[in-house]
C-alpha cells in the first residue's frame, strides 16, 4: 500500500510503499490506552469536549495514535463548536480512507487510517471552505507532534 509520508514539520516526503500495519487485539491493548483502544480499534467515540486535542491551537501534524502514519495538519483545524477536533481536508487523501458507517441507526462516513484502519471519526458536508467537509475526530485516536521550524 502507498502512504504520503511528512516530516514533523508538515513538509511532504513523499509517496512510501508501506505493509499494512496489522496487530491482534492482545497487541494493540499492550501498546494502547483502554481508551485509545476502545475508540480507535473498536470504534468508539470520546465524550464531546473531553478530548487532548479539542482545544489544541498549536501548529504541528496529528498522526495516527496506531501506527504514526500523517492524517490532519494543524493548517486544516478549525473550532467547529462540537467538542471534537474537526479539520476541513486531511494532510492528504491517500492516507484517510472512507467507509459507510450504519451503526446506530444512521448513515454516515467513517474515517479510517488507511494503513491500520484505525478509528477516527466521521465526516461530514458541513464544513468550511474551502472543501466544505468536517472531518470529525476522536482526539484518542491522534498524537500529535508540535513543529519545529
Amino acid at each position: 500500500m502507498k502512504i504520503v509520508e511528512f516530516d514533523d514539520a508538515g513538509r511532504r516526503i513523499g509517496v512510501t510503499e508501506v505493509e499494512k500495519f496489522a496487530k491482534t487485539d492482545d497487541e494493540w491493548r499492550q501498546r494502547l490506552s483502554p481508551a485509545e483502544f476502545e475508540i480507535a480499534r473498536k470504534q468508539g467515540t470520546e465524550r464531546a469536549f473531553t478530548g487532548k486535542w479539542n482545544n489544541n491551537h498549536a501548529d504541528g501534524i496529528y498522526r495516527c495514535v496506531c501506527c504514526g502514519t500523517a492524517l490532519f495538519d494543524s493548517k486544516a483545524k478549525f473550532d467547529s463548536g462540537t467538542g471534537w477536533p474537526s479539520f476541513f481536508a486531511p494532510i492528504a487523501g491517500e492516507n484517510i480512507v472512507e467507509k459507510t458507517d450504519t451503526s446506530h441507526g444512521m448513515t454516515r462516513v467513517e474515517i479510517q487510517c488507511v494503513r491500520c484502519e484505525a478509528h477516527l471519526g466521521h465526516v461530514f458536508d458541513d464544513g468550511p471552505r474551502p472543501t466544505g467537509r468536517r472531518y470529525c475526530t476522536n482526539s484518542a485516536s491522534l498524537s500529535f507532534t508540535a513543529s519545529h521550524p
